[in-house]
């Protein structure tokens, strides 16, 4: 018998209820069904779910949500940043003024890239952040900074924490869902959700909407006749006998991971079709999200119907599992760097790249916004856009733009964040945040995000080789400004 079993068994139990209670006191429990009632948390939240939408590569904000007269004005001049300028490639070209135009929309009177003009629907609810910086010009470390808080592996994604921090709001689908581009994985591949030290239950779950098999391994392949629904359910639970019985003297977490996994897809296997299954939504919901089109077929370039279509589709598939208790979903566009350009790393032209990608994004994210506030789900639901980093005022080749870490632009709405404001300026170029001593990092994000779903940031945290972790390291402060 191991320490620990003695001390419970013969001390009546009392020394295991009263660190239970101290867990209860400070921590949160994700595995407890207090927990999933959202009782417990560290102060009342506004919100219960997030969904993320990721720009793999590196989406320029001066083409998009940042406008800057002063490159329309000095467009085709010799590009003079007053100061001594690091890129990632050859990018100080003259300065390039923005590729589509811009107009006012909302009563907020908020600039918008003429490319992304869908999202003018719902632009006052939502809040940009025009001075975010990046420590790295480095997608794979980019990458992992905005997913995990940290820029280098080995670190739980923000899905994972929020998995861990909330449990799940519906024990047969997971907590943490992954929709990936539908052409592969961005830099990193599953490390971007990976849930590292915390137990594996809370590592993203990967579906790919529109494939053949959405959910892969989920069932068996249709060439094994010999298994019936019957002998996979007597062999589920046959593997979870012996699973648990090899895991009684070991203490191994990754073996109590291994088994709530096999009882987690048993569970998908009758959910999860129901969710998958768009064929039940009206025409009016499939022509919002430009799902409407026909076509089984697309051109060989890259164009905005195909991106209409991957993109808009993975955006409803979030907002269905959403509406069945998913916490937290993360939808990409844009897979590793792959030519031609398939993401948004538009070196060589940011016209041809970032048009047709921009187009279905702002489609499929204001459709997503609006099927939220239809449903009463917008209010409790936050929707976070985020990329690696920007790219540069100054021009690389004539039509493309380098990397920009040193400044570039999230924007959030719904879940209780104050819609209708920009929270921080960029400088008249976009190259670097109007105040430098004050910009803001992805852990300022996630502090606030945690704030939202009732979580203390500073407090939810594991100990981890002699050290308290957590996801925003040791930095980050909420921005209340992005609070209503």
């Amino acid at each position: 018998m191991h320490r620990r079993d003695f001390l419970w068994h013969y001390g009546g139990g009392l020394g295991g209820i009263a660190l239970a209670a101290l867990f209860g006191q400070d921590s949160l429990l994700a595995d407890s069904p207090a927990k999933r009632a959202d009782a417990g948390l560290h102060h009342k939240p506004k919100a219960k779910r997030v969904v993320q939408l990721f720009m793999a590569g590196g989406a320029s904000h001066l083409d998009l949500f940042d406008f800057k007269p002063e490159l329309v004005k000095r467009h085709g001049e010799a590009a003079d940043f007053g100061e001594k300028v690091e890129t990632f490639q050859n990018g100080l070209g003259p300065w390039l003024k923005p590729l589509w135009e811009f107009k006012k929309y909302g009563q907020s009177g908020k600039h918008l890239s003429q490319v992304v003009a869908p999202l003018g629907e719902v632009v006052d609810h939502l809040a940009f952040v025009h001075n975010m910086v990046g420590k790295t010009g480095v997608h794979s470390q980019g990458t992992l900074l905005q997913t995990t808080g940290f820029n280098r592996p080995g670190f739980p994604s923000a899905g994972a924490w929020v998995s861990y921090g909330l449990g799940t709001l519906n024990e047969n689908l997971p907590a943490f869902v992954v929709l990936p581009d539908h052409r592969g994985l961005p830099s990193n591949g599953t490390k971007n959700w990976d849930a590292a030290f915390l137990p594996g239950q809370h590592q993203g779950s990967v579906i790919f909407p529109g494939s053949k098999a959405p959910i892969q391994d989920l069932f068996p392949d249709e060439r094994a006749k010999f298994i019936t629904p019957s002998s996979e359910k007597a062999t589920g639970e046959l593997l979870a006998v012996l699973n648990r019985e090899h895991a009684k003297d070991r203490g191994d977490e990754r073996l109590d991971a291994r088994i709530r996994s096999y009882e987690l897809a048993a569970k998908m296997q009758l959910a999860a079709p129901d969710a998958l299954d768009l064929s039940k939504e009206t025409k009016e919901t499939l022509n919002l999200y430009g799902l409407d089109h026909g076509k089984c077929s697309f051109d060989k370039e890259i164009n905005a119907e195909e991106e209409t279509e991957h993109f808009g589709r993975k955006c409803l598939m979030a907002r269905r599992l959403l509406q069945r208790g998913v916490r937290f979903v993360q939808v990409w566009s844009g897979n590793d760097n792959n030519f031609p350009r398939r993401n948004w790393d538009s070196h060589e032209d940011v016209k041809r790249d970032h048009g047709p990608l921009a187009t279905g994004m702002a489609r499929g994210a204001a459709a997503l916004i609006q099927d939220l506030k239809r449903l009463g789900m917008l209010e409790d639901t936050i929707v976070l856009w985020t990329t690696e980093f920007g790219r540069m005022p100054s021009s690389q080749g004539g039509k493309g733009r380098d990397h920009n870490p040193y400044c570039f632009t999230n924007w959030l709405c719904g879940g209780g964040v104050n819609g209708g404001v920009t929270v921080g300026e960029s400088d008249q170029w976009g190259y670097k945040p109007a105040d430098r001593n004050n910009p803001t990092e992805v852990y300022d994000l996630h502090a606030t995000i945690l704030h939202l779903l009732g979580i203390d940031h500073e407090r939810l945290t594991v100990r981890h080789n002699g050290i308290d972790r957590r996801l925003t390291d040791v930095h980050g402060h909420v921005v209340n400004e992005l609070i209503s």
